[in-house]
């Protein structure tokens, strides 16, 4: 016979299709003689619905001799992930929520959810935290107390050597890397050099009392309310709450530069000769003078124009200079050194820069109704050491 019959044919060729792969791991079958769908989905390991399925086929589900049938393979099952371990995290002087964040590896939401925090997220000096879904080896050591040992280096400044980090230096000396790297103008990657000297700022710690806040903690210390805030790990607009624990930072002094020439067509007026510590900064009456007492005033209350240049009572270094949205409205605060402070609250325009510094006599901004500003006045303020003085006392006899 020249031709085979089709059963004949598909006999003798079934053997090449039986050594390709047992019936169990078969992606395809050709029918053979007597078989059913039932028969093939058993032997395949499938269910006759789900063969029936991958083909088209539709009751009573019959099959064809030859007919190549797909076998469904679903894809193996992934092997599950080991378990995540959450691990805690004790908060250090000058961390915040998104630096704690950061250098855990998850995300700031993840880590406020897991440990209740509401907005503006703060986080407090000490306050241990659990790390979510961290892939921690149990080998690893507790997070250290709180009661940390005494820094290795107690100075004012730090000689970089060789192989050290920002990082290490800060561990090193007891103090937050971003204060470090703030007293000393360093911007990220806070790369250091051999043989670079530090300034290492020293800190002190405030105890919220009941009536503070920021801007007096501030003005007590004669350190900007952003550089504490920084250092203590809390949100700038944050209201402080009595009872809390702030990081007071020291400031170092910036190297001195010449207060800018004034304008020929417009030359400052000559200050007066005068034994006075201070200049008025501002001429008008006194809606409101300096009190001690339940009733305390911790200053003058002048009374001048909208748009009047109110000048620095001596010069100085700008401390502040920014809006006070608790009761000062715009306002500007002067170093003078050796522990004295002025304060210019109830500005309407600011016209000086935090780190610049001003002239005795110099425009440090115009006389507004901001703040809790009774009309148009000034509101003056002198300190010394942190403790309110009567200005009247620091100043000419007459304005």
């Amino acid at each position: 016979m020249r031709h085979l019959t089709g059963a004949l044919a598909l006999a003798l060729a079934l053997p090449a299709v039986a050594v390709a792969a047992p019936a169990s791991q078969e992606r395809a079958h050709v029918v053979e003689p007597g078989e059913t769908l039932n028969g093939i989905a058993n032997r395949a390991g499938v269910s006759p619905d789900a063969l029936a399925r991958a083909n088209g086929l539709e009751p009573p589900y019959i099959v064809r001799l030859g007919q190549r049938l797909t076998i469904p393979r679903s894809a193996p099952a992934p092997k599950a992930a080991p378990p995540r371990e959450s691990r805690s995290y004790t908060v250090t002087s000058g961390e915040t929520l998104n630096g704690i964040a950061n250098r855990t590896g998850v995300s700031p939401a993840e880590l406020a959810r897991a440990n209740g925090i509401a907005e503006p997220y703060v986080v407090r000096i000490g306050q241990t935290l659990t790390i979510p879904g961290t892939q921690a080896p149990k080998t690893q050591p507790a997070p250290a107390p709180a009661t940390q040992p005494a820094p290795e280096f107690k100075g004012e400044t730090y000689l970089v050597k060789s192989g050290e980090t920002l990082g290490g230096i800060a561990q090193r000396t007891g103090l937050a890397r971003v204060l470090i790297a703030e007293a000393n103008g360093l911007e990220p990657p806070y790369v250091v050099k051999v043989g670079q000297r530090l300034a290492i700022p020293r800190t002190r710690r405030h105890t919220v009392a009941k009536g503070d806040s920021g801007f007096s903690i501030a003005l007590e210390y004669g350190v900007p309310w952003d550089a504490i805030a920084v250092a203590s790990g809390v949100e700038p607009d944050a209201p402080v709450r009595p009872g809390q624990e702030l990081v007071i930072p020291s400031l170092v002094a910036a190297k001195a530069t010449p207060a800018p020439a004034p304008a020929a067509t417009a030359p400052r007026p000559a200050a007066p000769v005068t034994n006075a510590r201070f200049l008025w900064p501002v001429k008008g009456p006194i809606n409101k003078g300096f009190k001690t007492g339940s009733d305390y005033h911790d200053g003058l209350d002048i009374k001048a124009a909208r748009g009047t240049m109110v000048r620095a009572a001596a010069a100085g270094t700008v401390r502040f200079a920014g809006l006070e949205k608790e009761q000062f409205g715009n306002l500007v605060v002067l170093d003078h050194g050796e522990g004295w402070f002025t304060a210019y609250a109830f500005l309407s325009r600011i016209t000086v820069k935090n780190g610049t510094n001003v002239a005795k006599g110099e425009r440090i901004g115009l006389v507004g109704d901001t703040g809790e500003a009774k009309g148009n006045e000034l509101h003056f303020e002198i300190r010394h050491d942190g403790t309110p003085v009567n200005p009247v006392d620091e100043l000419p006899k007459a304005p």
